[in-house]
């Protein structure tokens, strides 16, 4: 039961994963898109209202040009510009300086020399022709405005006020290039200067020069956030955002900090600084502005020779903007969710009835595995899962099979067994019965061969002697082997041993159309050992390789010693075994050869003696080329350590 909950469970939470993989992938995509989607429209508008503030921003100029044209149209002047100052003239350049919101308003002569200051009356007569615009307009004579960076020591002189809103105090800022210094005193200002030429004669009597300051003069970007933006307010913050910076320092801005303040002194980040100020372009992205995300636009602000002096700003909060992906995320999460429990519930009923025939066979195979090999899985079903049911059942038909089969093999197996044990029992009696009369005729061929005094008499004699001995012993092995006695080992020369199975063998009829070649290695050294087992190997060994040449052949018996070891060859050039019979000629009762020809025996006994002796016999053969049998015995020349 917990295995097949184990596959169910595991089904439906893989499918789950699919389904909420799939979910969430889709999910993701889809706020992928929706926010580039947004972006790239919000972002759009944002460079749209860059261009609605660069208008008001230039506007500022344009008024402030127009003023100053204003003033220099004026009524024939005869008298020295000093004494009209203070009379009409002085009183005009002090209505226009006070009505229309500029900082500053200066008359200086031909010379650059100041004649009047409208925002410092009592401060004149300085030389302020180093002012960059007025100088320009003492040159051609042209009316000229823009925007323009005034130094500390100028701003100085015209005033403490000026001075004071032009000093800024620059805050260390995440992400902006290092601060060289703490505090900036020189500004920028929107300024013009018209000539002021007399009418009656054409006469070069000066420039007027005015502007606008714009440190800590929030008027312009207050009306950009107003006028483009419409003071809109998310959670209390402004939504739209407008900046103007004296090179990376922001000197007029609506943004805010968090302790709402304005974000005077704080710098442009070094990313933007290098887009905008060192190369010029528009920069348009997301980006942290102080403490909040905004979607922005930056481009840069020129002075009159073209250089980048500043930069302006517009922003839009991100955050409102990020609500409707909010909203798909939350609608695609309770989807996910409703979906997902849905779809578990379904899963659960649905993987219950796939597994139901998965249960019963389980049930059958406990079956089986009990004994009932006639018990089948009667499950209509199509698809994988009849296919299953039908494979099992095929299963059990060839287990039964097989285990009939078995039962035949183990049957017959017994009654062999039987057979050889019975065919034991009778070559002991046999032994027995020839082993006395054979001692007879030993004792007796002895006695003879005392008495005996012919020479002839005496070599036959001795024959008799010498083959009676050799068929007791004959005897005697088969008498040991009947009685399957212990092994007995002692140290035995490898090469002579061999030669000796081979001289039994050379005469029998079965090796009459054979070469034998023999190759021994020198000062091979002697091995503990049972040499009857081992002759009982090697007789195994190459009566197997004479019975496979069924012509004329060879069998070659080759010694060496390799390291370690001993290593005995046995090559035949015979009909070979088939690779797939080549892994079973070591099993027991297993064999090749015609009924009566052999027991399957003969190489799971030399396996086995092999073994005991601490070695290994491998074989390899090509059917229709040979056979080749590989026996590896370790050098141990202590008989004691055998033993052991």
């Amino acid at each position: 039961k917990f295995k097949l909950m184990s596959i169910r469970f595991k089904i439906i939470i893989g499918l789950l994963v699919v389904i909420l993989s799939s979910y969430s992938l889709l999910a993701i995509l889809t706020s992928i898109y929706v926010d580039k989607v947004l972006v790239k429209e919000v972002q759009t508008r944002v460079r749209y209202d860059l261009v609605s503030a660069h208008d008001i921003y230039n506007s500022y100029i344009d008024h402030t040009d127009q003023i100053l044209k204003a003033i220099s149209i004026r009524r024939t002047i005869y008298s020295p510009l000093e004494k009209e100052i203070k009379g009409d003239l002085g009183k005009v350049f002090q209505n226009i300086y006070n009505g229309n919101g500029l900082d500053m308003l200066t008359l200086v002569d031909s010379t650059g020399r100041v004649i009047y200051r409208a925002h410092n009356p009592e401060n004149y007569g300085d030389d302020v022709s180093e002012i960059t615009i007025i100088n320009k307009v003492l040159k051609n004579w042209d009316p000229i405005k823009g925007t323009i960076v005034l130094p500390g020591d100028v701003i100085k002189r015209e005033g403490i006020r000026l001075s004071n809103q032009a000093e800024i105090k620059i805050k260390d800022t995440p992400k902006s290039i290092p601060a060289t210094k703490k505090i900036e005193d020189r500004a920028m200002m929107i300024a013009a200067a018209v000539p002021f030429i007399s009418l009656s004669d054409n006469k070069k009597l000066g420039v007027i020069f005015g502007g606008i300051l714009i440190n800590k003069n929030n008027t312009i970007v207050d009306q950009i956030k107003d006028k483009i933006f419409h003071d809109q307010i998310h959670q209390e913050k402004d939504i739209g955002t407008a900046t103007i910076f004296f090179d990376d320092l922001r000197i007029s801005t609506n943004v805010k900090q968090k302790d709402g303040e304005r974000a005077i002194g704080s710098r442009l980040s070094k990313q933007v600084y290098e887009e905008v100020l060192k190369n010029g372009n528009i920069w348009a992205d997301r980006a942290f502005v102080v403490n909040n995300w905004y979607i922005t636009a930056y481009e840069p602000i020129h002075d009159l020779n073209n250089n980048i002096i500043g930069a302006l700003y517009v922003g839009l909060l991100e955050e409102p903007f990020k609500q409707p992906q909010k909203i798909i995320i939350i609608f695609f999460i309770v989807m996910l969710s409703v979906t997902s429990i849905a779809s578990f519930i379904l899963m659960f009923f649905y993987t219950n009835m796939i597994m139901r025939p998965v249960g019963v066979i389980v049930s059958v195979s406990k079956k089986i595995m009990n004994g009932d090999l006639s018990a089948r899985c009667n499950v209509e079903s199509s698809g994988e899962i009849g296919l299953l049911c039908q494979t099992f059942n095929q299963m059990a038909e060839s287990i039964e099979k097989h285990e009939k089969q078995l039962k035949k093999d183990a049957q017959m197996q017994i009654i062999q067994s039987e057979k050889l044990a019975s065919l034991g029992r009778l070559t002991a009696g046999i032994a027995h019965e020839i082993n006395n009369p054979l001692t007879g005729i030993l004792t007796f061929a002895h006695l003879l061969k005392q008495k005996s005094q012919v020479e002839e008499d005496l070599k036959d004699l001795q024959v008799i002697i010498q083959e009676t001995t050799r068929v007791r012993e004959i005897v005697r092995g088969l008498l040991d082997f009947a009685r399957q006695s212990p092994s007995d080992k002692e140290l035995i020369n490898i090469n002579e041993t061999i030669q000796q199975v081979l001289k039994l063998i050379k005469g029998q009829k079965i090796c009459q159309h054979i070469e034998i070649y023999e190759e021994y290695a020198e000062n091979i050294p002697e091995l503990p050992a049972d040499k009857n087992q081992f002759k009982q190997v090697l007789l195994n060994l190459l009566f197997n390789a004479a019975e496979s040449i069924s012509q004329k052949g060879l069998i070659n018996v080759i010694t060496s010693i390799d390291r370690k070891d001993i290593i005995i060859t046995i090559q035949d050039n015979g009909c070979g075994i088939k690779s797939a019979d080549i892994d079973k000629i070591f099993d027991p009762f297993y064999t090749t050869k015609p009924v009566g020809k052999g027991t399957g025996l003969g190489l799971s006994v030399s396996y086995g003696i092999i073994q005991q002796h601490g070695g290994t016999i491998k074989c390899k053969s090509e059917e229709g080329k040979g056979t080749n049998f590989i026996i590896t015995l370790p050098i141990i020349t202590d008989l004691t350590k055998s033993a052991k």
